[in-house]
C-alpha cells in the first residue's frame, strides 16, 4: 500500500468516526436531551469536529507538527467550509433549479455536496492544516 493510500484510508477512517460521532451526538441532543436543532447541531458540529481534528492529528497526520489552538482553529474553518459546499449544493438544486423532493434534496445536499465538501476538507487539513512536512507523503511527486 503506498502513502497516498494509507492517508486516504486514514482520512475516511477517521471522517466516518467523526460523521458518527455527529450524527449519534445530534440523535441525542434532538431526542432525550430536548435542545432545539440549531444547538443540537452546533455542539455535534464542534464534537464532530473535534473528533475529526484528534483523529487526524494522532493517526493519519501523527508525523505533522500542528500544535496549539491555531491548527484547531483553521481545522474548524476548513469544516466549516466544507459544510457551507454542502448547504450551497442543496441551495441550487432545490431553489434554483426547482428540484424540491426529499430525494432531490438528499442527493444534493448529503452526496453531491459530501463528497465536494469531502474534497475540500482532504484539501484544507492536508495543506492548511498539517502542513507538507510530517505527511504522509506529497502529492506532488
Amino acid at each position: 500500500m503506498t502513502a497516498h493510500q494509507r492517508e486516504l484510508i486514514g482520512f475516511a477512517a477517521v471522517g466516518l468516526l467523526a460523521y458518527t460521532a455527529d450524527l449519534g451526538l445530534f440523535s441525542w441532543l434532538r431526542g432525550p436531551a430536548a435542545l432545539d436543532p440549531l444547538t443540537a447541531k452546533s455542539l455535534s458540529f464542534v464534537a464532530g469536529c473535534t473528533v475529526a481534528y484528534l483523529g487526524n492529528a494522532c493517526g493519519t497526520y501523527r508525523h505533522a507538527r500542528a500544535t496549539g489552538v491555531r491548527p484547531y482553529a483553521v481545522f474548524v474553518a476548513v469544516n466549516l467550509a466544507g459544510a457551507l459546499v454542502q448547504l450551497v449544493c442543496l441551495a441550487v438544486s432545490h431553489y434554483g433549479l426547482g428540484l424540491t423532493s426529499q430525494r432531490a434534496d438528499t442527493v444534493s445536499g448529503a452526496v453531491v455536496g459530501m463528497a465536494l465538501a469531502t474534497v475540500l476538507r482532504f484539501w484544507g487539513t492536508r495543506t492548511l492544516v498539517f502542513r507538507a512536512q510530517g505527511r504522509v507523503g506529497s502529492w506532488t511527486g
